[in-house]
């Protein structure tokens, strides 16, 4: 078991290997597809980045150098001091991140990325090129998984993109993680697809 605090050195990342287990702590950050493809169009493939967009792009900037971005729309609840709390916080399917993600990596300095079902070779090129490893978080674990997150610490694009969508930046303590994607270019999900694919071949020629 690794215990690991973000912002993770590259150095720690490239000690890791597929089938180990990790305990993150420190700030992460949730992303889907409306936040991810915000990312690629207004910060890593535009030629200036907005005047009214750059107090985010230098907070992102902050935040995931050496950081972990989060597959997840959770559910939340906000107190009536007004803070927020996560309720349920499972990961959502991670492919559809696949034209994204490996230029988050390389533009942001991500170490890693959580959520589940894995990724493609795009992405783990980019782990290996920039240091960064792919951790599976446990599905159908939601509520357990919001028991790690202390505390909400802010929320961008909530009106924008909706809850689930938006960026939240949260604490974590102990979240649990499998590496499944390492920076050495092994890849669990690539390993299965290949022998279910082989053996899908089998079963038709017979």
């Amino acid at each position: 078991m690794y215990e690991l605090r973000i912002p993770i050195p590259e150095d720690a990342i490239r000690a890791l290997r597929v089938g180990d287990t990790v305990r993150l702590s420190g700030l992460i950050v949730t992303g889907r597809d409306a936040a991810h493809k915000y990312m690629i169009e207004n910060f890593i493939r535009a030629d200036i980045v907005p005047e009214e967009e750059r107090g985010l792009y230098d907070e992102l900037k902050r935040l995931l150098a050496g950081g972990v971005i989060y597959h997840c729309g959770p559910v939340v609840r906000q107190r009536e001091d007004g803070r927020w709390e996560f309720v349920a916080a499972g990961p959502t399917t991670s492919i559809r991140e696949e034209p994204y993600e490996a230029d988050v990596i390389a533009h942001f300095g991500l170490r890693g990325v959580i959520g589940k079902g894995g990724m493609g070779p795009r992405t783990l090129r980019a782990c290996q090129e920039h240091g960064a490893v792919y951790f599976h978080a446990v599905g159908g674990a939601a509520s357990l998984i919001a028991d790690a997150v202390s505390e909400v610490v802010s929320v961008y694009k909530k009106e924008e993109f909706g809850v689930p969508e938006a960026f939240w930046v949260v604490r974590v303590e102990d979240f649990p993680v499998v590496v499944t994607m390492d920076s050495h270019g092994h890849s669990i999900h690539g390993e299965v697809e290949a022998v279910s694919k082989e053996a899908l071949e089998r079963l038709i020629a017979t």
